[in-house]
């Protein structure tokens, strides 16, 4: 009896131990069915939101609807293989299939479950990646694109460098805790809204279910966002987890033109992070509307170029100016829906002075909510316009001479 004691004692601090670590390094742990029910009706616009910090970041605006600590740096955990997916899709050809080495084969954590020597096509891998969050299949991407995990990081820090992420750090393709891998939500809403972009990145994060085949063997995983398919609009994008980042979520949602990324980073558990999450898609849904301020603007310098460019003057000049409308790529624009009748346009045209050069402003169209300007478009001239010279002045005077004899 004292001996299985003894053993029972044992087995049970060496359970002990392995616990946290599992704990630690597991992205998506299965918790009770009642801790992660997800709630379609959680309609609770309060905003009393639980996770660490958050964001609502419109699409078409690239603007915030609401945030709270978003520019807080901390650990991302899965999430951080939005990036891998991204870079994968711009440096790799997907039909290729690759080896797992030994060093990917052993990478801890949530994983697709691959074998060293395994074969498998990179389009695989990042299903694996995106939608079982495997750390096996972020790894073996890694060293297929760069050599290894490291110089794989070097090009990830390239990559948010050149997005503008300012307060993010990359080192591993996975997300597993350390030190000097981190970001905040509001960078991460920007990296999101990039990758969605490609159409081969919004459709992975969007499929539910696929089928992997690893040495010619099927293999069925399924998506670990839980308001895939059960949300309406939500169409991606990934879960995430770290005992040190807490649970994460991205989400991308869009109704009636409404298109929206919400990030959940720091939540304790997977019924905040969905409730959260859910949370903040339906107060986005709920309160905004969006307004075209496309339609507005090009009306507004359909006014300008019948009304007002006719009878423009420049001065020392008697040529006439010819104008063309700034490229703008918002055309829908999220406003509240109780100010939703609360926008106008104006037009400032500037008071012109030969030489005129090509491509100079020579007026704004500004849009207003409220009194408050939300949008501007410059107007520009098309075409050079000379200041009159010496002998002008002397043609002008002779021809006028001319006329008075003339009667």
């Amino acid at each position: 009896m004292k001996y299985y004691k003894k053993a029972f004692i044992i087995v049970f601090t060496i359970f002990l131990l392995f616990v946290p670590f599992f704990n630690v390094y597991a992205d998506d742990i299965i918790e009770d069915v009642d801790s992660i029910a997800i709630s379609a009706d959680a309609t609770n616009t309060d905003l009393e939101i639980y996770s660490k910090s958050a964001i609502i970041y419109e699409r078409n605006s690239k603007t915030i609807l609401y945030e709270k600590n978003s520019h807080e740096v901390v650990p991302m955990a899965s999430t951080t293989k939005i990036m891998t997916c991204i870079l994968i899709l711009e440096n790799c050809n997907l039909d290729s299939v690759v080896t797992v080495s030994n060093t990917a084969a052993s990478t801890i954590g949530s994983r697709l479950g691959l074998s060293t020597n395994d074969k498998i096509s990179i389009n695989d891998l990042l299903h694996g990646l995106m939608l079982c969050s495997g750390n096996d299949a972020a790894t073996c991407l890694a060293e297929t694109c760069s050599g290894s995990v490291e110089d794989f990081a070097v090009l990830m820090n390239s990559k948010a460098q050149e997005l503008g992420l300012t307060s993010t750090s990359f080192v591993t393709p996975h997300g597993l805790d350390n030190d000097n891998h981190f970001t905040t939500a509001y960078d991460f809403a920007i990296l999101t809204d990039y990758a969605l972009n490609n159409p081969l990145f919004r459709q992975i994060v969007g499929t539910k279910y696929y089928t992997v085949n690893i040495n010619g063997a099927s293999k069925q995983i399924h998506n670990t966002n839980e308001l895939l398919g059960s949300i309406q609009g939500v169409y991606g994008v990934k879960t995430g987890f770290t005992s040190k980042a807490g649970r994460c979520l991205i989400s991308a949602a869009s109704r009636d033109n409404l298109d929206i990324i919400v990030v959940v980073f720091g939540s304790d558990t997977k019924n905040i992070r969905n409730n959260d999450s859910i949370k903040l898609i339906n107060y986005a849904f709920s309160n905004f509307t969006v307004i075209d301020i496309a339609a507005l603007i090009n009306e507004k310098y359909s006014e300008y170029v019948s009304y007002y460019l006719p009878y423009v003057e420049i001065n020392k000049s008697s040529d006439n100016l010819s104008t063309y409308l700034d490229v703008f790529d918002t055309k829908l624009y999220p406003v509240k829906t109780s100010e939703s009748n609360a926008y106008f346009a104006t037009l400032t045209a500037y008071d012109l002075e030969a030489p005129v050069e090509k491509n100079q402003v020579v007026g704004a169209i500004d849009v207003w909510l409220n009194n408050s300007k939300i949008y501007s478009v410059n107007i520009y001239s098309s075409a050079y316009i000379k200041r009159k010279e010496a002998v002008d002045y002397l043609l002008f005077f002779i021809s006028q001479y001319k006329s008075f004899y003339t009667l």
